[in-house]
């Protein structure tokens, strides 16, 4: 009895079909990583941006809002220069780092927008130049330190609230020559990559001038009467209200 062969092989058709059926999986799983791909992409991308505005909008918040106002008059003789100045695109005040920073005591701030270097692939960006209050004594080196808070920016403006020539309180481009700070800084970022930034309005916690070595001190002191006064009410007085001895918020 001749037997036949019950075996039998994948016909040319049906390979085909898996082929086919195999490589629409492969193309649909590729662009299924893809996609995820690109989404992992712009979530770091998105998180990076949220953190280089946090970054930012802190530098200003523990700085700049305690900023101190001081007089200089121990750079040039004869000369007293009021240590917070401002225009549209630049600023300097006087704050204090940690000792655990390196450079503590008072530290002069100069912010300002750096123009584009063709040679340079960060463009225009915004500069923090750190230098010491006083002078160093004798045989010290000046500590000078040049930080970049961002870089490609497109923008960069600042605007000055508080009372004008005529005492009435306003936004001001400019908050140069006068004798006390103001009481809000707003600053307004727009990086060249077309992201927007919430303006940033920072609060001075203005602080009385104090006597001490090299800073100067207004001619106008509070009188004994006011002093028992205050006394009197159960207050202390205190010249930075709200700031800490480092001019750090914790």
């Amino acid at each position: 009895m001749n037997r036949g062969n019950t075996d039998r092989g994948f016909t040319l058709i049906e390979v085909l079909i898996a082929m086919t059926l195999l490589s629409i999986m492969v193309v649909l799983l590729f662009g299924t990583l893809r996609i995820c791909a690109e989404s992992w992409e712009k979530g770091e991308n998105k998180i990076e941006e949220v953190n280089e505005v946090a970054v930012v909008y802190n530098f200003f918040q523990r700085h700049l809002s305690a900023a101190k106002p001081l007089y200089d008059d121990f750079s040039v003789v004869g000369q007293r220069t009021f240590s917070f100045q401002g225009n549209a695109q630049s600023l300097q005040f006087v704050g204090d780092f940690p000792a655990s920073a390196g450079r503590g005591g008072l530290q002069l701030f100069a912010i300002q927008l750096q123009d584009q270097d063709a040679s340079s692939p960060d463009g225009t960006f915004i500069n923090v130049t750190l230098t010491p209050f006083f002078p160093p004594v004798e045989g010290e080196e000046l500590q000078k330190e040049e930080v970049t808070l961002i870089k490609h920016v497109r923008n960069f403006s600042l605007a000055y609230f508080g009372p004008d020539d005529t005492g009435e309180a306003s936004w001001q481009n400019e908050w140069l020559e006068k004798e006390t700070q103001p009481q809000l800084v707003k600053i307004n970022i727009e990086p060249d990559n077309g992201i927007y930034w919430p303006e940033m309005i920072i609060e001075l916690k203005v602080a009385a001038l104090q006597d001490g070595a090299g800073i100067g001190v207004d001619d106008t002191d509070t009188t004994d009467d006011d002093d028992q006064g205050a006394e009197d009410a159960g207050t202390e007085d205190d010249p930075v209200d709200g700031v800490d001895d480092t001019g750090l918020t914790e």
